[in-house]
C-alpha cells in the first residue's frame, strides 16, 4: 500500500421523508461524506463515511475534520493507520481502496448492476406502521417479505396493542423483526419475548443496553424467540468481545461503523456467525460495497436490513457513484484540504 493516491471528498445531506424515532431519540437528516481515490493508472475507488455517533462511532464533525486534515495526495499505506476511534473513516477509506484495486478501470461502478439480496423493510415507529404503504405492497412473493418495527419508544401497553394490529396486517408468510435499541428493562424484555414466542417473531433485537450483556445472555436462554445484538456489536472490537464471551446468537452488523471492512471479513470468515447485515441509512456507494464485498462473500441466510430507501426524499438509489459525486459538486466543503 505504498501507492500515492489523489484524494477528494464531498459531504452530503439527505433529509428523511419523516423523522425516524427510536429509543435513542428522533433523527431527521442523514449526514455523511463520499470519498474518491484515484491512483497513478487512473483507477478510481469510491468510498463513504456514514457515522452513527449515538451507536458509538465518531461524529460527522470529527469525520469531516479528519478528511479536511488530509492533503489532496495521500499514501495508500496511511489508510491502514486510521485509528480505531474513527471506525466510519476506517470503513470509508478501506472500502474505497479495495474497490480501486478490485475494479481496475477508472469509471467502473459495476457493483450497481448486481442483483441485491433479499432485504427487510423498516416500518415507521408506533401507529404510523399500520398505515405504511410498504405493508400493502409486499411484492409478488410475500413469503419472502420481512418487516422490522422499532419498540421501546412508547409505554409497553400501547406498543403491545399496536403490535397486535400490526401482526394482523402482515402479508401471509411474512416475517417480523422487533428492535428495541436497548430501550427495555428486564421485565419489559421478558414480557415482549413471551409475546414474541406466541407469534413466531423472527427475533428481538437489542432488548437491553450493551452494558447488560450477561442479562441478555440469560434472556436468550429463557425463550424460543432469538435475541439479536446490535448496539452491543457496533464496532469490530465489540463484536469480537461478545463472541469471546460466548454469544453465539444473532449478530446485527452495521458495516459502515464497524471499522476495517477487511478485518471484519476476515473475522467473519474465521467464525461461523449468524449475521444480519444492517443499514445505517448509507447511500448506494457504501451499500453496493457491502453487498459485493461482504454479503456476497459471507452469505448470512437472513434478509439484510437495507430496506430503507423509502425513508428518503431524494431518488439517489439508482445513481452510480459518479452520478452521486456530480450531484454534490457545488458543496462548498468538498475540496477543503490541508
Amino acid at each position: 500500500m505504498r501507492d500515492l493516491l489523489n484524494f477528494d471528498f464531498r459531504p452530503y445531506t439527505r433529509p428523511f421523508q419523516q423523522p425516524l424515532r427510536n429509543h435513542h431519540g428522533e433523527w431527521s437528516i442523514r449526514l455523511g461524506i463520499l470519498l474518491r481515490l484515484e491512483d497513478g493508472n487512473g483507477r478510481i475507488g469510491w468510498g463513504e463515511i456514514a457515522p452513527l455517533d449515538f451507536f458509538g462511532s465518531e461524529s460527522i464533525n470529527q469525520a469531516l475534520k479528519f478528511c479536511q486534515s488530509l492533503p489532496s495526495r495521500i499514501m495508500a499505506e496511511h489508510i491502514g493507520q486510521i485509528p480505531q476511534s474513527l471506525p466510519a473513516c476506517q470503513f470509508g477509506f478501506e472500502s474505497a481502496w479495495e474497490q480501486l484495486q478490485f475494479y481496475g478501470c477508472s469509471n467502473s461502478d459495476r457493483a450497481g448492476n448486481q442483483q441485491s439480496p433479499p432485504t427487510s423493510i423498516l416500518l415507521p415507529t408506533g401507529t404510523a406502521a399500520l398505515e405504511s404503504p410498504q405493508l400493502f405492497v409486499a411484492g409478488t412473493n410475500p413469503e419472502s417479505t420481512t418487516f422490522k418495527w422499532k419498540i421501546g419508544v412508547a409505554p409497553i401497553e400501547a406498543e403491545l396493542e399496536v403490535f397486535e394490529q400490526l401482526v394482523s396486517l402482515l402479508p401471509a408468510g411474512a416475517k417480523l423483526r422487533l428492535d428495541a435499541n436497548g430501550g427495555l428493562s428486564w421485565q419489559q424484555a421478558d414480557q415482549w419475548l413471551r409475546v414474541c414466542d406466541g407469534y413466531g417473531i423472527e427475533y428481538l433485537e437489542q432488548p437491553l443496553p450493551p452494558d447488560q450483556f450477561d442479562l441478555m445472555l440469560k434472556l436468550s436462554q429463557r425463550h424460543e424467540t432469538p435475541i439479536a445484538l446490535d448496539e452491543s456489536v457496533a464496532t469490530l472490537n465489540q463484536l469480537q468481545t461478545c463472541y469471546q464471551q460466548n454469544w453465539h446468537g444473532i449478530f446485527v452488523i452495521k458495516a459502515p461503523i464497524v471499522g476495517s471492512p477487511i478485518q471484519l471479513r476476515n473475522f467473519c470468515q474465521t467464525h461461523r456467525l449468524d449475521i444480519v447485515w444492517s443499514s445505517v441509512f448509507e447511500t448506494p456507494v457504501a451499500r453496493r460495497y457491502i453487498e459485493t464485498h461482504l454479503v456476497a462473500t459471507l452469505p448470512a441466510g437472513r434478509a439484510t436490513g437495507f430496506g430503507v430507501k423509502h425513508w428518503f426524499r431524494d431518488r439517489w438509489e439508482e445513481d452510480s457513484a459518479q452520478q452521486l459525486w456530480q450531484r454534490l459538486s457545488t458543496n462548498p466543503l468538498r475540496t477543503t484540504h490541508r
